[in-house]
């Protein structure tokens, strides 16, 4: 076997520092030094070989050589060299910035997207990164913000001290700020799309480039939940699996590892220094060092006193799940992995005037569709999970009655599995969004949600004990149903006085109409009742109302969270801090028997794909 070790490509972006110089010796004529490539065989930048026969050629040189079974079976799928690491020093803030996933990337830019992980070497005492959105914003509002240079305000801040890790997947707005050292391994791709770069020009004078257009294509605009670990990894994808390695020269000195046929290793030195050797040579190693060992190379063993981070490539995961959203104008269906994230969706019109086993076949072809574009086989699904609305009989796969699709008796699961030949679980949507915002969203980590949904209707969906609360019947719970006005206004279901009577988007069109005489939206009616009291008293009414109901469900349940989807939830304080003091005052038992937090619900449209993913 050859340990190879790498000599980098060096960039001098403007925002760099010369830390990597001063500290990592790395050679280089410049002052300023942003990044160095460390691991590359990208056009733009390839690694060049030290030392044995190869000395003096690129990385790409020594594959073309040797053959591409040094890169290991792992990396068959892979067009390219799969993976790009380097060092960054962040003298000062990097452009605001997000990277496309593969599919747009091959078909606009003829190169992977990027999917990356940061590392922090070092970081100042008031260092911090830009991390997604603090709130679900849309198109419109991103390129407006983007336009007008308020696009900082909404970006979620970051602190980092020295050893975090954040895992950065594409269409993930971010930015690394300034007086941070940063080891980072992503996909094999140098695309970029810029959104704001704080005014500063380029080598030319001129203002660097924006890519507003294609950012809008590709950012993710839902708020990115930060994963604490990957254990039993520092990070693990489908792209690359990074681990810590960490020897004190003490009681760890040494450690010996193997190099499969599976997959090749780079071995990154983030500080420290010592010797690297298999049976034929040893190598020393310092501080800032790239090594690559090929695949099927063996027996290895590291001496000394280093941090370090092993990469290499795993087996493609195998478990994918179909998600079913179908709503009374659209379905999305989606494909979610094994951490509750959404591979890749589409959006379909429903159609629901047409008989029920043509609306299930066009979703069913749909989703096979999806699987070959992704070129995932079906024997890598295990299973689907669909929610309909409307009363739905889980046991034994049926739709009862849909109001909302023109459904009863529907046998869905027994139809849809003519298409889909995998497991198939079905539940109500809004008990799907309930899970979906349960098991990824904003309830994560709680065991018992309520989420409520104000849209056309209230859906409600009740987890308890990190399941969908049903019930000994079918349909589970109808909390937009319970009566909170003895007699009042008529609801759809036939009764008198539902919460949903009240705390619809139509009912509180309809209380707006009635105090003021014109038609408003609702999001028109909360931004009126700023300056006119009349709509302001019809705004109070409908908070209170929908207070009760949620008291009501609070004491029958006792839910540790709360969650408000929908439309009418993105009014955000507005809804939450007035129900919070209604919490405090009607929950039985009040801080004693603990009062339920109160949030908005974070994944959007995609709860619902999600949450039905969930089911298998």
């Amino acid at each position: 076997m050859s340990i190879l070790k790498l000599k980098p490509s060096c960039k001098d972006y403007l925002w760099g520092g010369s830390r990597l110089i001063r500290e990592y010796g790395k050679e280089y004529e410049g002052d300023v030094l942003a990044e160095t490539w460390e691991l590359s065989c990208h056009p733009d930048g390839p690694s060049v070989i030290r030392n044995e026969k190869y000395a003096g050629k690129t990385l790409p040189e020594y594959i073309a050589g040797e053959g591409r079974q040094v890169l290991g079976s792992h990396c068959r799928r892979f067009r390219d060299f799969p993976i790009l690491t380097k060092f960054i020093d962040a003298r000062d803030n990097l452009s605001i910035q997000v990277h496309p996933d593969n599919r747009y990337a091959l078909k606009n830019e003829g190169q992977y997207g990027k999917t990356e992980m940061w590392y922090v070497m070092d970081a100042g005492k008031d260092a911090f990164l830009y991390y997604g959105f603090q709130r679900e914003i849309t198109k419109e509002e991103f390129a407006e913000r983007i336009r007008e240079d308020t696009l900082l305000e909404v970006l979620n801040a970051v602190p980092v001290k020295k050893g975090d890790v954040l895992f950065i997947e594409s269409g993930t707005i971010h930015a690394i700020g300034k007086d941070i050292l940063i080891a980072e391994i992503q996909q094999n791709s140098n695309v970029t799309y810029r959104v704001y770069d704080y005014g500063r020009v380029g080598k030319d004078g001129k203002k660097r480039d924006l890519h507003i257009e294609k950012a809008l294509a590709v950012t993710n605009r839902i708020p990115i939940l930060r994963e604490n670990s990957s254990y039993p990894h520092v990070a693990d994808c489908d792209y690359f699996t990074v681990d810590k390695l960490n020897l004190d020269g003490k009681v760890m000195g040494k450690l010996t590892g193997r190099v499969s046929e599976e997959s090749f290793a780079s071995i990154l030195i983030l500080d420290g220094e010592g010797t690297i050797s298999d049976e034929t040579e040893t190598l020393a190693y310092q501080k800032g060092d790239s090594i690559f060992l090929s695949a099927g190379s063996g027996t290895y063993t590291i001496e000394g006193s280093c941090d370090a981070l092993i990469t290499t490539i795993r087996e493609k995961a195998a478990q994918v799940r179909i998600g079913i959203d179908i709503g009374g104008t659209d379905t999305k269906i989606g494909l979610a992995d094994v951490h509750q994230k959404l591979i890749a969706w589409k959006t379909i019109r429903t159609d629901a005037g047409r008989p029920a086993k043509e609306v299930i076949q066009k979703i069913g072809l749909t989703a096979l569709a999806l699987l070959e574009e992704q070129g995932l086989a079906m024997d890598q699904c295990v299973g689907a999970g669909i929610g309909v609305p409307g009363t739905v009989d889980r046991k034994n796969g049926v739709v009862r009655y849909s109001n909302n699709i023109q459904w009863e008796d529907v046998d869905i699961v027994k139809e849809m599995g003519t298409y889909l030949p995998i497991p198939i679980y079905i539940a109500n949507d809004a008990d799907c969004a309930a899970l979906g915002e349960a098991t990824a969203g904003a309830g994560r980590g709680y065991e018992d949600v309520i989420l409520f949904t104000l849209g056309t209707g209230v859906g409600t969906g009740v987890i308890l004990d990190g399941s969908i609360y049903e019930g000994s019947g079918i349909g589970g719970s109808e909390l937009g149903h319970m009566v909170i006005v003895e007699n009042g206004e008529p609801c759809t279901c036939g009764r008198r006085g539902c919460l949903e009577a009240y705390a619809s988007a139509p009912a509180l069109v309809r209380e707006a109409a009635r105090a003021t005489g014109r038609e408003m939206t609702p999001e028109e009616i909360f931004a009126a009742a700023k300056e006119d009291p009349a709509v302001k008293e019809v705004t109070d009414i409908y908070i209170r109302r929908l207070g009760t109901g949620i008291v009501n469900a609070v004491n029958i349940f006792r839910p540790r969270l709360v969650l408000l989807g929908g439309g009418i939830s993105a009014q955000g304080d507005v809804l939450i801090k007035p129900l919070e003091k209604y919490l405090r005052q009607g929950c039985f038992g009040g801080e004693r028997s603990g009062i339920p937090e109160i949030r908005t619900s974070v994944l959007g449209n995609q709860a619902g794909m999600i949450g039905a993913a969930s089911l298998i």
